[in-house]
């Protein structure tokens, strides 16, 4: 089997231990989560991923994270829709910041490289995409594909461009954070 068969292999695992742990509320259990985390950092871990921080890249993602939250903060400036409070936020954040970052490393790391090696960039982001938007579908549901995987498409163009999983971390880190606001 390919590098990116036995990662993709190494996904569905995580993602089958995620729901198995999850039950009966699988988006909601924040151990489920953490133990998904988890599993992604060591597969990614013994990828040999390595995830370079840098200036372009954290300005990369910043950009990113405009880009991406702009349509739900403009949608609340010009409705009424209330903004969410912050109780409970710590420790969800917590959790969102670890999860969200390992699914990056995963996804936009170890995967992106493998698939990049094999059948270039274009395919490395489309399969990345599509594995991000298939990861939600359990815990959202099926009307959450269409803006999972352009939220993917755009998280694999951040890692293209500033060249490391960091700066699609950090949009994807800061989305997640802004969205317990915006929800």
């Amino acid at each position: 089997m390919t590098r990116v068969g036995l990662l993709l292999v190494a996904f569905a695992v995580a993602v089958g231990l995620r729901l198995s742990l999850g039950e009966p509320d699988v988006a909601t259990d924040i151990p489920a989560a953490l133990a998904f985390a988890v599993a992604l950092l060591v597969v990614a871990a013994a990828a040999g991923t390595r995830v370079p921080l840098s200036r372009r890249a954290v300005l990369i993602g910043l950009a990113g994270l405009a880009l991406v939250c702009a349509p739900v903060a403009l949608e609340h400036l010009f409705t009424t829709r209330p903004v969410h409070g912050s109780q409970g936020f710590a420790g969800w954040a917590a959790a969102v910041v670890f999860v969200a970052t390992a699914e990056e490393v995963f996804l936009r790391g170890a995967l992106y490289d493998a698939a990049e090696r094999v059948w270039g960039p274009s395919a490395a982001i489309v399969l990345g995409a599509v594995c991000f938007a298939l990861l939600h579908v359990p815990l959202y549901g099926w009307h959450v594909l269409p803006l999972d995987l352009a939220v993917g498409l755009v998280l694999g163009g951040l890692r293209q461009g500033a060249g490391t999983a960091a700066a699609p971390a950090i949009t994807h880190v800061g989305a997640d954070l802004v969205g317990w606001f915006l929800r």
